[in-house]
């Protein structure tokens, strides 16, 4: 395979607001992308930076009283937390307010002017007396000239549809001052976007196979070619002061950059900074042919990334380039409706992870309803319970829970793969090869392709069909019965060593979506890292597997409605002593009880169980009935683990059991005992278990 060099970005979010599921949700499309180029063993550099210029941010730092440098370094400091929270593997982060951005867009707009493609023009703008600035359309309301509802912007009514200049407005009025406009001339400067060299580059680009969706180039083409009203217009890239921005180079008037020319050379900024810390030569870099520059955006912001961006750096000239592709999605609503806060139909990422939700939860959700399209996609608790606890924790985890007990405990972990002459299971599904393992490595492929394309649901559709497979084949073998007699020691073996390494191969396939599982995954296989060239070979004699530990918990209905539940009061309008309090709070909960003294710990009889078998309860949902070796006498206790835990992978586990609890009568029998688990703020209860060696019987002291 030729290796590719890729230089990849993200639209830039705006600098004046904290990320928000739009965000995350594209940066996890083009974060599985590139997890899964570098398991290819391509050459990825995917770059990030802050959108930090603009009225909108000049004007939200007036109003806070503070600089705009410091809010947009305020912002700027909460991103790692979102970007590391979801696992985004950005290789740098930067910001359009530094000197790079300066310097390249300073460079590009001269080349412009000197191609010929930049010229000045008088206009008449609308200007607020009281705030001394010339008014965007969304800082002008008024009337609307066809239908007359009061309180529309400057651009197009919501009532009635229909467009027009703000200077058709009807009693207009300024929404920064409340003043009525007036309007003033300005000399502005102009890229002769409607330049036929322009437009016939342009149609060429839009229309080179592979480089855009069916859906984008068409939409871009309507621009293109539009006639009279709707022929496409020269652009207006300057802004008069007060204005945070880079300023107009080699003029002696004061003139800034308008945001939407010096944003997306901020992905060239940050790749800038990038080569420098990394001592890379930054010209070379982008002037290497093999050089792939991909844009992932949302549908938004097409006319920019279609249009003015690839003309704009295909005249600026070498070592610029065009982009290779601009990949778009849709948008993300909830439960059918768009996002609102107000509503209770806003997903706070924020305090997703606040909640100590599993951020591999949203990545497979996500992933799993993400395809090539320009759709938009439905997040929906129900379904998002249900997705991830049926394939991840129900499907996929639990190949692994059912067969490494089995393996640690009569073969200390060892596998060894069965001779050719053995049933890998494959005539159970009617499928091509004679083996499952062959059959499952033959996969790769196919699903290596819905990856490429960013066919994302379509890989997980097929990644789940071979879970199924796995599962079915484990249920067929029936590991914990050949388990119960030593003469079937040697079948055991290989119907378990089988089912750990098709759940390699569904890691394998997994990893660009759950990059941190994989990795626990790994610690457990004990093998290093996995790529994707790794399908092809098997784990066989003689590997040794680690003692399993659970590697994902279950969702859990509260906590969705904790994630969607409107807090009582935000912190942010939290009063210092409201705040306080709030704290201290917190530090109750997290304080330990009051102390108690050695006598009092000796009442308690701890010992070290057998879990000798592990059943469902009919009719409970989270117990679990545990028959528990205590060294000669048998218990049984009732667990409320059952979420967490398969049954099949607790048989031959050792756990810590309060042995003289009072028996306790329930609904199902009678509980005689207590087994120890951990649990936390976050999800998930984790059993205690004895180190190496203890047995049945020890008392724990």
């Amino acid at each position: 395979m030729t290796s590719r060099r890729l230089f990849v970005t993200t639209a830039l979010p705006y600098a004046n607001g904290s990320f928000h599921i739009g965000h995350i949700m594209e940066y996890i499309q083009a974060d599985i992308w590139v997890r899964f180029q570098r398991m290819q063993g391509h050459e990825v550099h995917f770059i990030g930076a802050d959108d930090a210029h603009g009225a909108p941010i000049m004007l939200k730092a007036e109003a806070e009283g503070v600089a705009p440098e410091q809010l947009v370094a305020r912002i700027a400091a909460e991103r790692p937390r979102y970007l590391k929270g979801f696992h985004i593997s950005f290789d740098n982060w930067h910001s359009t307010h530094s000197p790079e951005n300066t310097e390249l867009s300073q460079d590009i707009y001269r080349r412009l002017k000197a191609n010929g493609l930049v010229y000045r023009k008088t206009i008449e703008q609308l200007y607020d007396p009281v705030k001394g600035l010339f008014l965007a359309d969304r800082y002008i309301k008024g009337e609307c000239p066809n239908c007359g509802a009061k309180d529309q912007y400057g651009d197009a009514c919501e009532n009635c549809s229909s467009v027009y200049s703000a200077a058709d407005l009807k009693n207009p009025y300024s929404t920064l001052s409340g003043a009525t406009p007036v309007l003033k001339s300005s000399e502005h400067h102009f890229f002769r976007l409607s330049d036929p060299k322009c437009k016939a580059f342009l149609k060429q680009w839009l229309e080179t196979p592979g480089r855009l969706q069916t859906q984008v180039v068409n939409k871009a083409k309507e621009w293109l070619e539009g006639e009279g009203d709707k022929a496409l217009a020269d652009w207006d890239i300057s802004r008069d002061p007060p204005y945070f921005g880079i300023r107009i180079p080699d003029i002696a008037e004061e003139k800034y950059l308008y945001v939407w020319l010096d944003a997306p050379i901020g992905y060239l900024a940050s790749l800038k900074d990038y080569c420098r810390k990394k001592k890379l030569d930054f010209e070379k870099f982008l002037s290497d042919p093999k050089l792939e520059q991909i844009h992932f955006i949302g549908k938004d912001i097409i006319y920019f990334h279609t249009l003015f961006w690839p003309a704009m750096l295909e005249f600026a000239g070498k070592p610029y380039k065009v982009p290779d592709n601009v990949y778009v999605h849709g948008f993300i609503g909830i439960s059918g409706e768009k996002m609102s806060k107000s509503r209770g139909t806003g997903l706070d990422p924020l305090r997703y992870l606040e909640l100590g939700m599993n951020p591999e939860w949203l990545r497979y959700y996500i992933a799993a309803k993400l395809n090539a399209n320009v759709e938009d996609l439905d997040f929906n608790p129900d379904d998002f319970i249900a997705r991830v606890n049926s394939d991840l924790v129900g499907k996929y985890i639990n190949i692994a829970s059912r067969c490494a007990s089995f393996l640690t405990r009569k073969f200390d972990g060892r596998l060894e793969l069965p001779p050719a002459t053995f049933d890998f299971g494959a005539r159970l599904f009617g499928l091509r090869k004679d083996s499952l393992l062959a059959e499952f490595q033959d996969r790769a492929a196919a699903i290596a392709e819905g990856y490429e394309s960013r066919e994302f649901g379509r890989a997980i559709r097929d990644i789940m069909t071979l879970a199924d497979y796995a599962n079915q084949f484990v249920d067929n073998r029936k590991p914990w019965e050949l388990a119960k007699d030593e003469k079937n020691d040697q079948q055991l073996l290989h119907v378990c060593s089988v089912g750990i390494n098709l759940f390699r191969l569904l890691t394998i396939y997994l990893k660009p979506i759950l990059p941190d599982l994989a990795a626990e995954a790994e610690k457990f296989l004990g093998i290093p890292a996995l790529q994707w060239s790794d399908a092809k070979s098997l784990l066989g004699s003689d590997h040794r597997i680690r003692p399993y530990r659970h590697l994902m918990t279950r969702v859990e209905e509260k906590q969705l409605d904790a994630l969607f539940e409107p807090p009582a009061e935000p912190q942010a309008t939290r009063s210092p002593q409201t705040h306080a309090e709030h704290q201290q709070h917190s530090a109750k909960e997290h304080a330990m009880t009051e102390q108690i003294s050695i006598e009092d710990f000796n009442k308690l009889d701890l010992r070290i169980a057998k879990i000798v078998e592990a059943e469902h309860v009919d009719g409970a949902d989270k117990l679990l009935k545990l028959t528990l070796d205590l060294g000669g006498e048998t218990r049984t206790v009732f667990a409320g683990i059952k979420q967490v835990y398969a049954a099949e992978s607790l048989k031959g586990r050792h756990a810590v059991v309060v042995a003289n609890l009072a028996p306790r009568k329930m609904r199902f029998g009678v509980s005689e005992g207590m087994v120890l688990a951990a649990s936390g703020d976050g999800p998930g209860i984790f059993l205690i278990s004895p180190d190496a060696g203890a047995q049945p019987g020890m008392r724990v002291k």
